[in-house]
């Protein structure tokens, strides 16, 4: 079993940045793919980001590249969302995600494991 725990999140103003940070339990972390996803109230829960277990693939909804940049320390068990030029839009809960594998997916089905959610508030 594998816990996350995500924090960083906040209130921010339009155009600034946030970076947020997952903790992963367990000694398998460098085994797994992990994700970002948000979820705005009344909306679906949504892709942002994945990376795989090296960090050598990586893959960001079309909303967020250029922005967003996600990245992992496998000697930390931990996956990093560093977001850049906020925008009001980008308010939502962000839920870290990961599965044991080695294929990067934006489907939230595919992920096994999910943490709690991080709120991110951007004001216009």
């Amino acid at each position: 079993q594998v816990q996350l725990v995500e924090s960083g999140g906040g209130l921010v103003q339009s155009g600034g940045s946030l970076r947020l940070s997952c903790v992963a339990s367990g000694r398998t972390f460098s085994s797994y793919v992990m994700g970002w996803f948000r979820q705005a109230p009344g909306k679906e829960r949504e892709f942002v980001a994945a990376i795989s277990w090296n960090g050598g693939s990586t893959d960001y909804a079309d909303s967020v590249k250029g922005r967003f940049t996600i990245s992992r320390d496998n000697a930390k068990n931990t996956v990093y969302l560093q977001m850049n030029s906020l925008k009001p839009e980008d308010t939502a809960v962000y839920y870290c995600a990961g599965r044991r594998g080695v294929r990067v997916s934006v489907d939230v089905a595919y992920y096994d494991y999910w943490g709690q959610g991080t709120q991110v508030t951007v004001s216009s």
